[in-house]
Order: structure tokens, then sequence, then C-alpha cells
């Protein structure tokens, strides 16, 4: 008998709900493992050198980090019910998704998290606590949290979660649960009967912070109650799926989704890579960091700002890679659906330095 792949995680941690969803729907057989400071000692920083969860174990001994990385190596090994549409206006519209849900969601997933203490505090500390102690009583578990979560709740000025900012955080959060909420009333998953990349990129923020947290969760429980459903169909092993949507089809539920995506998130993803290409000529031979300075970012009528993180550049790729790729009947094809959402303009970063991952760490191509 094979031995299972293991997973490296823990429930309440945003990217590992996507890769246990997906192991999940594929069928693949895992086990999980909570991600401790035990395990991360002995495990995690030894294996893969850097301190970040998900990470899975292939029975082969190949330790994997990041969700992408993840789903990318495991997908040619397990080809049933695959994850990337064949069709271009679909794929591309996965792959924008699995961006939104990766990077942009993170501001809804963490100020609903730790802006809500009277409602999630007891629950979260007890969470962060099985990390730290999980053999203790719950409020050891919850006292020794507390520390442990401090360094997450401070990321939230980094990532433009402000006193200026939150109302239009929650608006445009709320407006986006509304209109998924519409969706799911009549699609099973976002491009049909079968879920794509794009559903496990929504699952990271969906799940493991705005569904479970309390605060968050309620909020989703009382307005969009289609979206709670497909959470649990996510959360399925091997679900009963179908096919993609015909004739490459993306659903008119989803275009004032990715209109509002192409012009906020990748207009602060310009600014980014205009930041990295002038850090990469000051620092040609310096391992990338993690945020290039800060700037602006619009929100709605509301603007703040916001670390210019490197990663998301990285994520970027996939989708304008893919639309770079197509044969000019293909980029015809989609043509129409991007002229409703933004315009093929906003399928170029210009100034982005080509980047790759080398053992867990951005590096340049």
């Amino acid at each position: 008998m094979t031995a299972p792949h293991t997973l490296y995680g823990t429930e309440f941690s945003l990217y590992t709900g996507k890769a246990r969803a997906y192991l999940r729907y594929k069928g693949i057989d895992y086990v999980e493992k909570l991600s401790t400071l035990n395990v991360y000692r002995k495990v995690i920083i030894p294996k893969t050198g850097v301190r970040f969860i998900p990470v899975v174990e292939t029975p082969a001994g190949e330790f994997i980090q990041d969700t992408t990385d993840i789903i990318d190596t495991l997908e040619p090994r397990f080809p049933e019910r695959g994850v990337y549409p064949d069709g271009p206006a679909q794929r591309l519209t996965a792959l924008l998704f699995e961006l939104l849900g990766d990077e942009w969601l993170l501001m809804p997933a963490m100020h609903y998290r730790w802006n809500f203490p009277t409602q999630n505090d007891r629950f979260i500390m007890g969470e962060f606590g099985r990390i730290i102690a999980p053999w203790a009583p719950g409020f050891v578990r919850r006292l020794a949290g507390r520390r442990l979560a401090k360094n997450f709740s401070g990321m939230l000025p980094k990532l433009g979660i402000t006193d200026e900012t939150i109302p239009a955080i929650e608006a445009w959060y709320e407006q986006f649960l509304t209109q998924m909420d519409r969706h799911f009333a009549e699609h099973r998953y976002l491009l049909g009967d079968r879920a794509s990349i794009g559903d496990f990129g929504l699952m990271a923020p969906l799940y493991a912070h705005l569904y479970r947290d309390p605060a968050p969760g309620a909020l989703m429980r009382r307005i969009a109650p289609n979206v709670v459903r497909w959470v649990g169909r996510m959360n399925e092993s091997r679900p009963q799926i179908g096919h993609w949507l015909p004739d490459d089809h993306v659903p008119d539920t989803l275009l004032p989704i990715l209109e509002r995506q192409l012009d906020e998130q990748f207009e602060f993803l310009k600014a980014s890579a205009r930041a990295l290409a002038d850090w990469k000529q000051v620092h040609p031979d310096e391992r990338i960091p993690r945020a290039v300075g800060t700037h602006e970012f619009r929100l709605g009528d509301a603007r703040g700002e916001r670390a210019l993180l490197t990663f998301p550049l990285w994520m970027a790729q996939r989708p304008l890679d893919f639309h770079a790729s197509l044969d000019a009947a293909d980029k015809a094809w989609v043509r129409p659906l991007l002229e409703r959402v933004g315009g093929e303009s906003a399928m170029t970063l210009p100034d982005a330095p080509r980047l790759a991952r080398k053992n867990n760490r951005l590096v340049f191509a």
C-alpha cells in the first residue's frame, strides 16, 4: 500500500485551507499534521528553509511549500479531476480568481480576524495556542496563543488596513459576498459543475478566516448562504462533479468582480512592479525582500498606504503568462471578455522584473 502524503498546516491557516481542499477534491490520500512549534523546528524549517505553511510531504520524501507549487506539482501526477479548464477564457478567469483570493482578499480576511476582538479573541487565541501548547487546557492555550498572535495582527497596517480604509474594505467585501452568493445560487463552482484553480484560490481566505472565525462567519451566514454551501462543497472529499460550462462560457455573474479586480488590484500591482524594478537597479545581487516600500492604493472611493509586496507579482505572472502564450485565434476569442472587464491593456505589467522561486524564495529569473 502506498504511503499517504502529509499535509503540515493548521485549521486556522489561510493557505492550508486551499491545499487541504485541493487534496480532498482530488481524492489524494493524505494525513494532516498540526504545525506545532516542534514541527516547525524539526520539519518545516530544516526541510524547506522557510517558516511558511502549508507544506506537503510526498511519499517519496519531497517537501513542497506554497499552495501554488503544491497544486502544480501534484496536478500532473493526479490528472483525473483536473482543475485547469481547457478553454482560454475559462482558464484565464480561473487564474485571475486565484490571484484575487490568494492576494487581494487578504485585506478583509485579516481585518475581520483581528479587528473584532469581542467576537473572535477567545476562539482565535485558542487556535494559536494549539501551535505552542496543544496538550494544554483551553485557558492555557489562549494565554500562550496571545503572544504568537501579535506577530500576525501587527501586519494590518502593512496590508493597508487602517481606520481610514476599513469602511471601504467592509463595503467591498460585503459587495463581493453578495455577488458570489448570486453566482453560487446558479452554479456549483466558479465555472460550472467542477472546481477550478480559481475556486481553490478563493477557498484560502473564505474558509479559514472568513468562514471559521466567529465575526465574519456570522456575516457570511447572514448575507451569503450560497457561499456557505460552496465552502461545504469545497471541503468534501472527492465530491461528485460534472463539467465546465459549455463553449468556454464565463458567467456574467463573475464579470463585475473581475472588472473591479483589474481596476484596483492591477493598478497596485503595476506600482509594485515599478518599485521592484527600481529596487533591482540599486540591489542587483541582494535577496528579494518581501516588500519594497509602500504606495497608495485605491479601494472604491477610499485611498490608503499599503506595503508593496513582492510575492503577488510572482502570482500575477500566472494569468499574464497564460494570456501572453495564447495564439492569435485564442487571443481574439478572449478579447470580448477582457473588453467587458477592463481591456487587454490590463494583461501586462510592463515594468515587472521576471520572477521565479528557488529553494522556496523569490529570485530574479
